[in-house]
This record gives structure tokens, sequence and C-alpha cells, in this order.
């Protein structure tokens, strides 16, 4: 079952039919540990539409939400951060927390930051080497329950952090500086290791960059990350986690304004944005 958030109000996908929920507050819907079971009952008293109704799509963000990052949980991704940061001394870091018993967990974003499916997100200005970070995103009510996923693209400059790893706030943080969506997908089962991530770049129409990585190729378990972001904070309306991504450019490889970055993952759906 799938969640949009729209401006008409909450659309609910089950087996390709649509419904639509009207005046009904996406914060406090989305923060329920049986939310799937609820909104199974919920849909039976609903008429039901088509798939127009999935349009003018939001970020499937609460506006008291945050959304928190974790990173290096992938070997391609520690090998990428060793290799941008080589040079100011930085390499090691990654190599420990990669082994570490503790992961790298960062805050990324409040939500007027963010964007949603078909929305501008942007490189800033002061960088001169940006990527997208492809990463499965977790949807956790206040009391650490993981209720569903959606896509995530952690949008980074990794000549910021490349340059020393204390400007990561920099490199990471910045006005649509992250993407969510299309959609929530709700399920209380753990999603198949074999799940893939695909990532794709555009420019002028043509293909500039491909890739995809397993969710097994993460050496950490999304339910190890959660507990970390919820160690010593509350999310009073609860939270979204990205789990790190496993797909990185290579050295020779930047983001340019108007590139296209299309990311799917499989069971949730397609998440499109355009460079500005």
């Amino acid at each position: 079952m799938k969640l949009y958030k729209t401006k008409n109000g909450i659309v609910i996908e089950k087996e390709n039919k649509f419904f639509l929920l009207k005046q009904v507050d996406w914060n406090s819907f989305i923060n329920d540990d049986a939310i799937l079971q609820r909104t199974e009952r919920l849909i039976e008293g609903l008429v039901e539409g088509d798939k127009s109704l999935v349009a003018d799509l939001l970020a499937p963000i609460g506006d008291q939400q945050e959304l928190w990052a974790c990173g290096v949980t992938y070997l391609r991704s520690k090998v990428g951060r060793q290799e941008e940061s080589k040079a100011s001394g930085g390499a090691d870091f990654y190599a420990k927390v990669y082994e570490a018993e503790r992961p790298e967990v960062f805050f990324k974003s409040t939500p007027h930051r963010i964007v949603g499916n078909r929305a501008f997100v942007r490189i800033r200005k002061d960088s001169t080497w940006d990527v997208p970070e492809p990463e499965l995103t977790l949807v956790v009510t206040s009391s650490g329950k993981i209720i569903g996923y959606t896509i995530g693209n952690d949008m980074s400059s990794r000549s910021i952090e490349g340059e020393n790893p204390l400007y990561l706030p920099q490199a990471k943080i910045y006005d649509a500086c992250a993407a969510l969506g299309p959609c929530i997908y709700l399920t209380d089962k753990p999603l198949d290791g074999n799940t893939m991530i695909n990532l794709t770049i555009k420019r002028n129409n043509a293909i500039v960059f491909e890739g995809s990585v397993a969710l097994s190729q993460m050496k950490r378990t999304v339910t190890e990350l959660v507990s970390f972001v919820y160690r010593e904070s509350s999310f009073p309306h609860g939270c979204l986690v990205m789990t790190g991504t496993g797909i990185v450019p290579g050295n020779d490889f930047t983001l340019q304004s108007g590139d296209e970055i299309t990311i799917s993952i499989d069971g949730i759906g397609t998440l499109i944005n355009t460079v500005r």
C-alpha cells in the first residue's frame, strides 16, 4: 500500500486502486504505529478514484518532522569518501566509521529545504563538485517504529566535504538540498535484500551516468541506524531517516544545472528531479 501527500489531500493506493482522504492532517496521520491497519480500514468507506488523484505531489514529510541521514553504510560510499578527502588527510575517518560500532549519523534538513517529485533540487554556488546520493529513506514514528519507506535524494557537495570533514553540514544542508517521494510505501515487513536502487542522470536528454545497488550491500541494518538516530533524541512527530548511498559517480563527474536525476527503488516507485 502507498500513501501520497498531495495539495488536495492524502491519496491511498492499493492494488492499482486510488482513494482520496480529504481534510485529514498529514502530521498526525503518518505518526501512527498502526497506520497500515488503520489505512486498510479507512479505504473500506471511501469512493474509488483513478490515477489522476496522484497529482500535485508534495514531499511526504510532515511540517514538524526532521530529516536525518546516515553515511558510509555501503563499501562504495566509504571508498568514494576516502578518494575525495585524501588530499586533506581525512580519508582515515571514513575507513574507521565504516568499521566502527557507531555509524555516521547527521541532521540533514527541515521540511522547508526539502522538495518533492518533479521539483527542482539545487547545487551550491560555492561548490565545484556535486552529486546526488540515492537512498532508501525510512519513515519512523515518534516511538521509533519503521512504518514505511520512501525514496530520498541526498544532494551533496563532494568538493566541500572533501576539503575538510568538518565542513559536512555545509556540504549537506542548504535550500533544496534533498528530495523525497513520490510516496510512502507502507508495510509491516522488512524490504527484501534483493531490492534494487537505481540511479540515472540525463544531460540534454542523453544518459551521462547510470548505477545500481542492492539493499543487501548495506553494511548496517535499518533498525540499527534508527536506534542511533533516536539515541538521546526525541522526535514527537516522527522522523525520516536516509540510510546512505551505495552509488557514487566517479571523480570525473559533477552535476550541472539542467541535469535530470531519476532514482527508482523496487516496490516503491520513481523519484525525478531536475537540477537548478
